[in-house]
């Protein structure tokens, strides 16, 4: 079965400070999104990688991604990321069987968790990483009280790569984009459409980059050699 690459990365990095597209912001000398790719090309996927950008960047993104070894499909974002995400599978290959949707803004995917949940998809329908909470989580009431305490051990805090049969999230697209909305990630999407998700413990080193404090610790794992 093949599989195809589809990179949101039409978000834009207020919270970092930044008067650009997150994915272009600088990690100790290189793009977010590059080092996200530099890893995740480790896996076979088929041509063309698809990157969603905000309108206006083609020529920052093809400079960013100018030395990567893969042919690289730019396509123009939505105004939420479910509909960016549309937007990619839109141009999808006809061929492709499984395709895995990574946030830009992850610089440190980790291969073998990428692996081990396309192979899940195939088995599935759908897979992602997460990581299992290690703190106990509260769930408040909306004005700033205890409202309930989930059971930890079911916990899993939410992460990208996921990975989907074609058709299973084309499907849950589609009926999504019909009802409800603001979806921030697209497991939960397919799951609110009746599709079973299976987890798949992608670490402590899959991190997000949000905010100032989070690049500061990336940057930090790599001088140190850790990631």
């Amino acid at each position: 079965m093949s599989a195809q690459l589809v990179i949101p990365a039409a978000g834009m990095g207020r919270r970092l400070g930044a008067r650009m597209p997150k994915a272009l912001v600088k990690l100790c000398g290189r793009n977010l999104i590059a080092r996200a790719l530099d890893r995740l090309l480790a896996v076979e996927f088929d041509e063309p990688i698809i990157v969603i950008i905000p309108p206006g960047y083609e020529k920052e993104f093809t400079e960013a991604l100018s030395d990567i070894p893969a042919v690289v499909s730019l396509v123009e974002g939505g105004d939420e990321r479910q509909h960016s995400v549309r937007n990619g599978l839109a141009v999808l290959r006809d061929d492709t069987d499984i395709v895995v949707i990574h946030d830009a803004a992850r610089p440190f995917p980790p291969v073998r968790a990428v692996c081990i949940a396309i192979e899940a998809a195939r088995r599935y329908g759908a897979a992602t990483l997460a990581t299992p909470a290690t703190d106990t989580i509260l769930i408040g009431d909306g004005d700033g009280f205890l409202d309930s305490t989930p059971e930890r051990k079911r916990v899993w805090a939410c992460q990208t790569p996921q990975v989907f049969q074609t058709d299973i999230i084309r499907r849950a697209h589609e009926r999504a984009k019909n009802g409800k909305g603001g979806f921030t990630d697209d497991a939960t999407l397919a799951h609110e459409a009746g599709c079973r998700v299976k987890l798949v413990d992608g670490g402590m080193i899959n991190i997000k980059i949000t905010t100032k404090r989070e690049l500061a610790f990336a940057s930090f794992l790599l001088e140190q050699g850790l990631v």
